[in-house]
């Protein structure tokens, strides 16, 4: 496998770049996070001109008055990955980093991504959009199942329901969790075993991280929170295995028509070989915070953090 890394980008580091970062999504803290890191890397590495821009609702006015040669889009959740703002710089004749309108589309939604990848091979959990005032009456499948939102990423609102959890059978209206949040909830099956993932850059699969958390499951909080989970890159897995993810990743950013970073999100039962690997989602635009799992990955390939930012510019510019 070659390094997708090699080479100068032959960048003109005189171009206006701006970080498109913050928002008002649940994760815009994440966001100015990536934004700081990404800009700060692009001024280290002699990039004279880089604004920072934190969203508002006049981001359309911001962007026609500041007059960037490139967005870097380090927008996570809606409306930044959902392409809306895709759709809105598309208009406006700006190149941007990551993936387009329709791949940004499909991809934050979860039943979306199914019908895409599921037909070509990619296994995936069976799952169903319920109304969430109707888990109050009845379990929508049998327990263990997950709900979650069918268009949030970076694990947000997500709830684990047993038959000895503390939501209650049924769960109970007073009982915290993502009903609360979200009209509608994806429900699946749970999958035992292993969290794993896979980062894709520029169509090649990077490494393969096994996720392993101190407590609970990988949510939000062990994402972002420095201590709460242990990343193994690569991951001790048999080659198989990893080899199997790596292209079950890459499939599905090129089926989705994904650009730039992507992170495919597995879970695996190890008592069942490959029968028991699983791809959860994809995210179209992977956290770049210090923790983050991307540019852990591309590390382990010998690409430093400031060469994956010019890199994913470079695809933008093409």
């Amino acid at each position: 496998m070659g390094n997708p890394a090699r080479g100068d980008q032959g960048l003109n580091k005189d171009l206006h770049v701006i970080v498109l970062m913050g928002g008002w999504s649940k994760e815009r803290e994440v966001s100015l996070t990536s934004g700081a890191g990404i800009a700060a890397a692009l001024r280290e590495r002699g990039w004279s001109n880089v604004t920072e821009l934190d969203m508002g609702h006049d981001v359309a006015a911001r962007l026609t008055e500041l007059k960037p040669d490139v967005v870097f889009n380090a927008l996570h959740g809606t409306p930044g990955e959902d392409g809306t703002v895709q759709g809105m710089m598309d208009l406006m004749g700006i190149s941007y980093t990551h993936s387009g309108l329709e791949t940004s589309v499909i991809a934050i939604d979860k039943e979306l991504t199914k019908m895409v990848l599921v037909p070509h091979g990619i296994r995936m959990p069976a799952g169903k959009v319920v109304e969430s005032e109707s888990i109050y009456s009845a379990d929508p499948i049998d327990r263990p199942y997950v709900l979650k939102p069918a268009n949030e990423g970076s694990s947000v609102g997500v709830a684990i329901v047993t038959s000895d959890g503390n939501y209650g059978s049924p769960i109970g209206r007073d009982v915290p969790g993502p009903w609360h949040e979200f009209d509608q909830l994806l429900a699946e099956p749970f999958i035992k075993g292993r969290e794993l993932t896979v980062a894709v850059l520029n169509d090649e699969p990077l490494a393969v991280t096994e996720l392993k958390i101190d407590s609970g499951f990988y949510d939000y909080e062990h994402k972002y929170t420095d201590g709460r989970t242990v990343h193994v890159c690569p991951a001790d897995v048999p080659d198989d295995i990893a080899q199997s993810m790596m292209d079950m990743a890459a499939k599905a950013h090129r089926l989705l028509g994904c650009k730039g970073a992507s992170r495919a999100d597995f879970r695996w039962d190890d008592e069942q070989g490959e029968a028991g690997l699983y791809l959860l989602e994809v995210n179209t635009q992977p956290g770049m915070t210090p923790l983050s799992l991307v540019p852990e990955q591309a590390k382990s390939r010998g690409i430093p953090y400031g060469e994956l930012v010019e890199r994913l510019i470079a695809e933008a510019l093409a």
